[in-house]
């Protein structure tokens, strides 16, 4: 694999690009973006060698969808149509079954890849990429049976070569997991500052008495709303089912308080302690 094509130079096709460029110098990286501004950011960031056109594609070796995933159901499938027998297209959104349905019976089905590289900070755009953002991380990868398998092994190489380690789900499982595991810590971030915003007017009072508590806390509010928006509407019904059992959990928290039952809340908070545990060495 030497022509990559990325679509969507932001954090995550940015940071693809730093590292894949890092591990192999002959790679030749192609950028193609709606934005003439972001191809031009990325050049001269020098996350990209070259700027690109969707007409281009058939020359690709393995093409990277990094873009909303609305925006990635639509083009998927004229994405396939243009790639050459030999090339793989490859999406990191962040759902995976509506994506998976729509390619299901394209005759180039074999030379699709669908995954999900759990990494990512609040930042948005070329400026964002790093280097080593996907060091130690999770690749989900679905449906891997269904793509050829010379294909899918010359990319997983490529990805487990920047630092990521495989993980195989369907996509029903990973839109469930996923929601409980990063969808719902995003609403909650976005509802904490909304919470906030309205309850503190002065937004200095905010400044001044923001803690790092409250900081890490609300720091995914940040996040690109174009982008999360479509990511909520496609797992809507996981995101629904999780929400749920989180405001039922957040309204016996407040009747607890309300009974002046803080022997419970004590063991509600202890017990939780054991996330701890489980999250031990992850970043």
């Amino acid at each position: 694999m030497k022509n990559i094509y990325i679509i969507g130079v932001g954090l995550i096709g940015g940071s693809l690009a730093i590292d894949i460029k890092k591990n192999d110098p002959e790679m030749v990286i192609h950028g193609i973006s709606r934005k003439q501004t972001t191809l031009d950011e990325a050049l001269s960031l020098n996350l990209i060698d070259k700027k690109a056109t969707f007409e281009d594609i058939d020359k690709a070796d393995l093409v990277i969808i990094s873009i909303p995933v609305d925006a990635t159901v639509k083009l998927l499938p004229t994405i396939l149509d243009k790639i050459s027998d030999s090339g793989l297209v490859v999406d990191a959104g962040s759902t995976k079954l509506d994506i998976c349905k729509v390619v299901e019976n394209h005759p180039k089905r074999r030379n699709f890849l669908a995954m999900h590289p759990i990494a990512g900070t609040e930042h948005s755009g070329p400026s964002a990429a790093m280097s080593g953002l996907f060091k130690g991380k999770t690749n989900i990868v679905c449906e891997v049976e269904k793509t050829a398998f010379k294909l899918q092994e010359k990319a997983l190489k490529l990805f487990a070569d920047v630092g990521m380690r495989m993980r195989y789900m369907n996509p029903e499982a990973h839109d469930k997991h996923i929601a409980y595991m990063s969808h719902l810590s995003h609403i909650s971030s976005f509802m904490l500052g909304k919470t906030v915003i309205e309850k503190e007017k002065n937004e200095r009072d905010i400044f001044d008495m923001a803690g790092s508590g409250f900081a890490s806390t609300v720091r995914l509010a940040k996040s690109s709303p174009e982008m999360w928006t479509p990511i909520f509407k496609q797992n809507k019904e996981n995101v629904i089912e999780t929400l749920a059992e989180y405001i039922e959990n957040l309204s016996q928290f407040k009747e607890l308080m309300e009974k002046d039952d803080f022997e419970a809340v004590y063991n509600e908070m202890k017990n939780t302690n054991h996330i701890k545990q489980i999250l031990n060495g992850i970043a």
